[in-house]
């Protein structure tokens, strides 16, 4: 009999209890860890307090098509949702405590252009796939870069460009090192124009140093490794955050220094009507 394991990401603790359990697995991988070349990335340094403040003035400058926001747990995904319905986005939540029906709801709604903003937890968001979602926000920054590079994979699919903002608050410094050793390359940090930051500081958030390349992840205990061949990733340039060669995203965020296109799906001032989650 064989047995066979799929999973979009692959912790350590879960390689680890799949070597205990299995008799020398075959480990097969596509990319692993490696984001789409085509995705391009930013920080957007913050204090806590501040966040969702710097979201909202982020979403008023930024042309968006369908987008994900991520939050790190449930309440935070519920109440984010709730203040962007409030603010008249065309918004869904989709988050573990939903029964199945309105978790279809939430996505057939964002998959035929009911909703433009789809909020989201981790857990909840495994096996997203709608096309044409031009951005992925971090409002929270993931635990692990696995989770950061499934985050990101909801944009930039098909050879289609994607943007991932991410809000980064002084805790997450040792995770953005962890992202941008994957990345072989520092992220673009970017401070949004016209908001008011009061006395914090966004380009001392973090500091300014090469990233040093990460090392290869072990395989499961007993397993032998099998990868098909594919093309190498482009490297990130270090001044823009985007991949060399790479198309800039179909939105351009302020200080990104790229023209995005218009897109119809940006709330119009304030005047579309209100959506139900």
């Amino acid at each position: 009999r064989q047995n066979m394991f799929f999973s979009a990401t692959m912790p350590p603790d879960i390689r680890a209890l799949s070597g205990s359990i299995l008799n020398n697995p075959a480990v097969v991988e596509v990319d692993p860890i490696a984001p789409a070349k085509t995705v391009s990335h930013a920080l957007y340094p913050s204090p806590e307090g501040l966040k969702k403040q710097l979201l909202f003035a982020l979403l008023e400058q930024t042309q968006t098509g369908r987008a994900i926001i991520f939050t790190r747990t449930k309440h935070r995904a519920r109440m984010l949702a709730r203040d962007l319905d409030k603010a008249r986005y065309r918004v869904a939540v989709l988050q573990g405590n939903l029964s199945q029906n309105r978790r279809q709801e939430a996505m057939d709604g964002f998959r035929k252009g009911k909703y433009d903003f789809l909020v989201a937890t981790d857990i909840a968001a495994h096996g997203i796939d709608v096309p044409e979602v031009t951005h992925v926000i971090n409002f929270d920054m993931p635990d692990t870069v696995d989770a950061y590079t499934h985050r990101i994979g909801r944009t930039g699919r098909a050879q289609e460009t994607g943007e991932a903002f991410t809000l980064a608050v002084e805790a997450d410094a040792p995770m953005v090192k962890e992202v941008e050793k994957v990345l072989a390359a520092r992220i673009e940090r970017r401070r949004l124009p016209g908001f008011d930051y009061g006395d914090f500081v966004p380009e001392a958030q973090f500091p300014s140093r090469p990233p040093e390349p990460a090392l290869p992840r072990p395989a499961a205990a007993g397993s032998q490794r099998r990868k098909p061949h594919h093309a190498g990733s482009a490297p990130f340039s270090a001044r823009s955050g985007a991949r060399s060669g790479s198309a800039p995203g179909r939105g351009s965020a302020p200080g990104s220094g790229s023209s995005g296109r218009p897109s119809s799906r940006r709330r119009p001032g304030g005047t579309a009507p209100r959506t139900s989650r």
